[in-house]
């Protein structure tokens, strides 16, 4: 699917590419995050359904350690402080950054790390349904129950 492992099966450079391409789809879309006519929920849709696709594409197959988890945080974070803006206290008139507590308040739809484990959830379902015969779902139950051919194997190149 189009899903890059390494040896030690780690995931960490599949994360790394999709967040490089996430920024380069953040910075093409930074000018209508910027523009002030739109409304915020043109701003959070826009970023859902363009900049976080571009980022979750094949999330099902992901695993993810803590440290990932963070790192999508961070980039999800950066783009919602993008969207909402700074906000002004009232005694001083100081402009701050909204905190992560204060965008997760803002921000109604899930984050990103559920986003990620329901599409496993969504992934773990389709192999469940395709039935015994197919090599994924075999893999996932760890039944390969198929003898080897007799001889020499195939060349396959």
């Amino acid at each position: 699917m189009g899903t890059n492992l390494t040896y030690k099966n780690s995931i960490q450079e599949e994360i790394k590419g999709r967040l490089k391409s996430g920024n380069a789809c953040y910075h093409s879309a930074q000018n209508l995050l910027y523009f002030s006519v739109l409304s915020k929920n043109i701003k959070i849709k826009i970023n859902r359904n363009i900049i976080l696709h571009v980022v979750l594409y094949v999330c099902g197959t992901w695993s993810l350690t803590p440290r990932e988890e963070c790192k999508l945080r961070v980039f999800e974070n950066s783009a919602l402080r993008r969207i909402f803006g700074p906000k002004m206290v009232e005694v001083t008139g100081e402009w701050i950054k909204l905190h992560n507590e204060e965008l997760n308040d803002l921000y109604c739809l899930p984050i990103i790390v559920w986003v990620i484990k329901w599409g496993r959830v969504r992934w773990a379902g389709h192999l469940a349904r395709t039935g015994e015969r197919k090599g994924a779902y075999r893999i996932l139950v760890g039944k390969i129950e198929e003898k080897r051919p007799l001889g020499r194997p195939r060349c396959r190149w």
